[in-house]
């Protein structure tokens, strides 16, 4: 043990002992009491490391995720809210899309182009999209290497919005290079 470690163990040593002090001064005439709060503490600590434990088995039902089979099939379950949720490996960078069959291309929002290292306030927004609400300018960027499982793409085109969008829409311009099915509750995508 470095000087370090052992240093911490000794400040926690001495944060024990005054709790316990105090436990011990607190509840002399009622040591039950105190050891059912303990026991209580206990358990409530051990059902939230449970739950810490557990979130990486749970978390696939309450936030779906897709799944690449060895054949290079991309399976992509139903939300809870109906919709379905793709993620992209854009130029090294992990980014969430909504699957959008009624967008033509792919459109980052802000924050996700800040993520990648576009400055929204440096781009011309010459465009325009029609969305559920409204129209929006745009500006066409150039993404260079789009990742979905084994599939790659070079030199990607992709919109920025200037207006505030909570999620990055994936449209037809990407899907399009699949063959999409919808069945079982999943969207299935091939090459």
């Amino acid at each position: 043990m470095d000087g370090e470690t052992l240093a911490r163990v000794g400040y926690l040593a001495i944060i024990l002992v005054a709790l316990g002090g105090w436990v011990m001064v607190e509840f002399r005439q009622r040591m039950g009491q105190a050891l059912r709060m303990a026991m209580a503490w206990g358990l409530i600590f051990v059902g939230v490391m449970a739950g810490y434990g557990l979130w990486s088995d749970i978390r696939q039902d309450i936030l779906p995720i897709q799944a690449i089979a060895a054949d290079g099939t991309v399976e992509v379950p139903r939300a809870e809210d109906g919709h379905y949720y793709l993620t992209l490996s854009i130029n090294g960078t992990a980014v969430p899309f909504m699957v959008d069959t009624g967008a033509s291309g792919m459109v980052l929002a802000g924050v996700d182009a800040e993520r990648l290292g576009i400055d929204p306030a440096s781009l011309r927004f010459l465009g325009e999209a029609s969305t559920a609400n409204g129209v929006v300018r745009t500006a066409q960027v150039t993404l260079p290497t789009v990742r979905l499982g084994p599939f790659e793409n070079r030199d990607f085109r992709a919109y920025v919005t200037e207006g505030k969008m909570d999620q990055s829409l994936l449209g037809m311009d990407y899907l399009g290079q699949f063959r999409m099915e919808f069945a079982g509750g999943k969207l299935i995508l091939r090459q």
